[in-house]
């Protein structure tokens, strides 16, 4: 019997320049009284975390700031920044302030202080014990600095199990955060490879979503058995599709050239939108890839990121194998691979057709924004795709949402012919 339910959920969202300047008033408005506010020491040299931590205590509110989250969290990083929640707390609020790094530290800082157990029972299967949270979660806050991650409108944690070498994550509909404060004016300081990764991430979510597996081609699922990515579906459809055409005059602009407020803004409402849509239709083969990308770095160091380690950053993992992934997909759905490629290019002959045509322009969009000229650039060759099949298969919860199976030979496929794009 085929699923005839999808479901759909998003955060409370407050979108504007100068939204952030209201986080004081929104927290008294959640009955919140002690406040933690998580952020990494990038965004705390912008001042934006110091401010908005002032105008909550000027509403009264007792507000303790952690400050050491870490770009692309890892499992010794987010038990660093529980341990500090723990002995610090009790809190009734938390306010995440950064990118998806500091989003998702917030979210595993309060899934922890307010549930038993530690981080690993948490953790999706087969890398952790997948154990659901039994007690409500604090509100919390999310206020996004980077245009890119959707982790504000999301029920997803990610983050790299160091001895494992594989980054996976933690799902569960409680960590989706309860507001959503979209300021695009805190994205101005983002440097150009930091807004070309987060905007690939944007696109990816928007394409993923897109094209995953339609809802009512599952099986159908008792009540119990919902999960947060259920699969395209006519909502999610509507926020995807919105994101991809304003990329489409936005991005270049934006990488091209930080100070482009229209741009930001933009950029900005794209990120919400695509949040929304895969927040809930789910992501699939090119953010399964990403994540053995990422977690198997030796020695790349983006510029506009800190340079203390070597990291993939999450959007630029994601893009490296999404023109090969939809290349793949392409024979499960022609029409929507080639309405999505005419979304990201308007100028697009309406005589293109086929496999090469949403690969193509997303090739041409990550050599103007400036990504790497595929895997090969950050330090892997033929040698690593068996260790990169190995880490993406784990992602089965991903997987399973990709519009047609997926063996291991297949992403083999994918993952050689990425070692070079064009």
């Amino acid at each position: 019997m085929s699923e005839t339910v999808f479901t759909y959920a998003a955060p409370a969202l407050k979108f504007g320049s100068g939204s952030s300047g209201e986080i004081g008033h929104d927290l008294a408005a959640l009955g919140a009284r002690r406040v933690l506010l998580v952020t990494d020491p990038g965004v705390a040299a912008t001042g934006h975390p110091a401010r908005i931590a002032d105008q909550a205590r000027a509403r009264g509110l007792d507000v303790v700031v952690f400050d050491r989250a870490r770009v692309e969290p890892t499992d010794e990083s987010l038990t660093e920044a529980i341990g500090f929640a723990r002995d610090a707390g009790p809190f009734d609020a938390i306010v995440a302030v950064g990118g998806g790094s500091a989003i998702d530290t917030a979210k595993a800082v309060n899934l922890l202080t307010t549930n038993p157990g530690e981080l690993m029972d948490y953790v999706n299967a087969p890398v952790g014990r997948a154990l659901a949270p039994v007690d409500a979660l604090l509100p919390l806050v999310a206020v996004p600095t980077t245009t890119g991650t959707g982790s504000e409108s999301t029920t997803i944690c990610v983050l790299d199990v160091l001895s494992l070498h594989v980054k996976t994550g933690i799902s569960h509909p409680r960590l989706r955060p309860t507001m959503a404060v979209v300021d695009p004016a805190l994205t101005l300081t983002q440097p150009a490879m930091v807004t070309a990764a987060a905007g690939m991430d944007i696109l990816c979510h928007a394409l993923e979503s897109w094209t995953a597996r339609w809802f009512a081609d599952f099986d159908a699922k008792q009540p119990e058995q919902r999960v947060p990515y259920c699969g395209a579906n006519p909502i999610a459809d509507l926020w995807s599709e919105r994101a991809m055409t304003l990329l489409a005059g936005s991005f270049r602009r934006a990488v091209a050239d930080g100070g482009d407020v229209e741009a930001r803004e933009q950029m900005a409402l794209a990120a919400t939108f695509a949040g929304l849509g895969f927040g809930n239709a789910g992501v699939h083969v090119p953010h399964a890839n990403a994540y053995p990308i990422a977690g198997r770095v030796r020695d790349y160091r983006p510029a506009g990121y800190p340079q203390d380690d070597a990291i993939v950053p999450h959007g630029m993992a994601v893009s490296l194998t999404a023109p090969e992934a939809f290349r793949f997909t392409y024979d499960a759905a022609p029409e929507r691979h080639e309405a999505a490629a005419r979304f990201l290019d308007p100028t697009l002959s309406s005589s293109a057709h086929g496999p090469d045509v949403l690969p193509g322009v997303l090739s041409s969009l990550m050599r103007d924004v400036g990504i790497p000229n595929g895997l090969a650039e950050i330090g892997y060759g033929a040698g690593d795709v068996d260790g990169l099949v190995e880490g993406a298969l784990q992602q089965q919860r991903l997987l399973a949402t990709a519009p047609k199976p997926v063996t291991d030979d297949d992403l083999a496929g994918v993952f050689t012919a990425s070692l070079q794009h064009w």
